[in-house]
Formats: C-alpha cells, sequence, structure tokens
C-alpha cells in the first residue's frame, strides 16, 4: 500500500526536532531507522501529518563506553553494534542478543531508539533495558528527564514518551569483567520476532554463589518483564544442574503469557522454561 499523505521535515538539532512534534500537537512522528514505522504507515496503523527526520543531530549516534557503564545514541544502528568490538567485553548479553535482531538489511538500517520508542513485547532490545536495568533518557519542550526501563515500557506498543519527546540515549550500566550470562531465543524462522526468549545474568560471590540474579523474558506478554521469582531462587545458590531445572520450572509455573495465531500460552509459558534453562546453562559454562 501506497504511504498516506503527509509532511517531511528533517531538522538538523534537537531542539528543532522537539520544536516540530510539539507544534503538531499529536499528529507528528519521529522517524528513526524507520523499519517499523514505514510498514505501520503502508498499512495505515498511523497516520500522521508530519513525519520528523533524526538523522542529522550528531550527538544520536554515538557509542561511549566508560567506567559507568554503555551509554547508546537513539540513532546508533544494529549494525554499529555490530561492529564495535568493544561491546564484546563491554557488554556482551547486548551483543549476543542483537544477533538475533531481523536480518542484516533491516540490521543496516534499524535503530536503538527506534526499537524502544516503537516498544514492540517481541523485540530484544526493551528486553535488554528491562533485564539489565537500564535508563532511557529523553528530550521534550518541558525539558530533559531519564526514565526508568521498567517504567517506560508500559504495554504493547505503547510507552512513557510524550508525543513531543524524543529519546536521546539508552543508559546500560557497568558490566563487571566476570559476570556470568546467556541469551537464547526461539522463534519460527531466523530473523523472525521471538516466540519466546530470555535474557540473563548473575554475579558470583567468593564462595561461587550466585548473587545479583536478573532474569527477563521476552515475547510473551505485552511487554518485557523480569522474573522475580527466579531471581530469589538463584540468589546466594550455586548455579548447578539441579537448580537450572528448578529454575525452568518455576518459569513455566509463574511467568504469564498470552495465546496468539503463533502459540498457545501454555505452549508458550513452556518455551520459556526451557529459554531460560539454555541461558542459564549457557551463563554456568
Amino acid at each position: 500500500m501506497k504511504l498516506p499523505p503527509l509532511e517531511y521535515a528533517c531538522p538538523a538539532s534537537l531542539s528543532e526536532a522537539v520544536a516540530l512534534l510539539a507544534a503538531g500537537g499529536g499528529d507528528a512522528r519521529a522517524i528513526a531507522g524507520g523499519q517499523s514505522l514505514m510498514p505501520m504507515l503502508a498499512f495505515r496503523v498511523v497516520a500522521p501529518t508530519l513525519l520528523v527526520d533524526l538523522r542529522k543531530p550528531p550527538e544520536l549516534k554515538e557509542i561511549r563506553i566508560s567506567a559507568d557503564g554503555v551509554r547508546l545514541g537513539a540513532m546508533v544502528r544494529w549494525r554499529d553494534i555490530e561492529d564495535d568490538a568493544r561491546l564484546a567485553a563491554a557488554h556482551p548479553l547486548l551483543k549476543a542478543a542483537v544477533e538475533h535482531v531481523a536480518h542484516y538489511q533491516i540490521r543496516n538500517r534499524g535503530t536503538v531508539g527506534g526499537s524502544i520508542a516503537h516498544a514492540d513485547p517481541a523485540a530484544e532490545m526493551p528486553g535488554i533495558c528491562v533485564t539489565c536495568d537500564a535508563e532511557i533518557a529523553v528530550i521534550g519542550s518541558a525539558g530533559s528527564r531519564v526514565i526508568r526501563a521498567d517504567d517506560f515500557f508500559v504495554g504493547a506498543l505503547t510507552t512513557a514518551l510524550e508525543h513531543d519527546e524524543i529519546i536521546t540515549e539508552i543508559r546500560l550500566p557497568a558490566w563487571p569483567a566476570n559476570r556470568r550470562w546467556g541469551f537464547r531465543e526461539f522463534s519460527r524462522r531466523r530473523g523472525d520476532f521471538a516466540m519466546a526468549a530470555a535474557a540473563l545474568f548473575y554475579d558470583q560471590d567468593a564462595g561461587g554463589s550466585a548473587v545479583n540474579a536478573h532474569v527477563g523474558v521476552i515475547g510473551l506478554g505485552d511487554r518485557s518483564r523480569r522474573l522475580p521469582e527466579v531471581e530469589a531462587a538463584l540468589n546466594s545458590q550455586v548455579i548447578d544442574e539441579a537448580l537450572i531445572e528448578r529454575a525452568a520450572e518455576i518459569t513455566s509455573a509463574t511467568v504469564d503469557a498470552q495465546e496468539d495465531i503463533h502459540a498457545s500460552a501454555a505452549y508458550r509459558r513452556s518455551l520459556a522454561g526451557t529459554m531460560v534453562e539454555r541461558a542459564l546453562r549457557s551463563a554456568a559454562a
């Protein structure tokens, strides 16, 4: 289908972009990579009167790594993450998740900010943000603010962004060198959205027991979520085969899952347990 009639602007600065969105009064939309927005326009899921292209502000394209963690500008592409060798040590969980994002053509254009603003429940980046306690920095006509990832994602395709706000960067906390981590995803075909995925990490104390366990699941409900029951079962314990199997059982028994044309809720709950089990085995190894 052809796109609906609309105007197009490509501002050179964030302040100009914010002003254009504010003037649109809710009928303007920011476009980053466009890999989700363009199909939505074609199918009339959304019909803004103005598209505000964010490709020019240079500060949105930076990947910064410091002792405080990793900061990804909103216009950083998936390919930029793949090509940045520093991230293999600075945030290997992020690097592993990006390998599952769609196909290389999409990764050449798709952006982290676009994925987060779109908030697809089956997308990898929102799941990484929730699992890793990320913060989302945004700017709007009322000024700048920082939103916790767990508060940013409200539901399917719904976020805490106001109509005149733009994501500027994603802040991921520092990643200890000896942290154990795992990522597993299941989809019908390579590059499809996840039917279920698990992202997790934990640190270890002097005795080898897990501490600070974070376990998140993707693709099961209206948004990615942490699994506090599984985290509680892992913390203060040595991760062995029996505990991994127990974590999988807890996941399948407690996780919320929705039914759709692709899978029943029961199948997704079982699949989530398998993904957590495999991710934990990878982390323990």
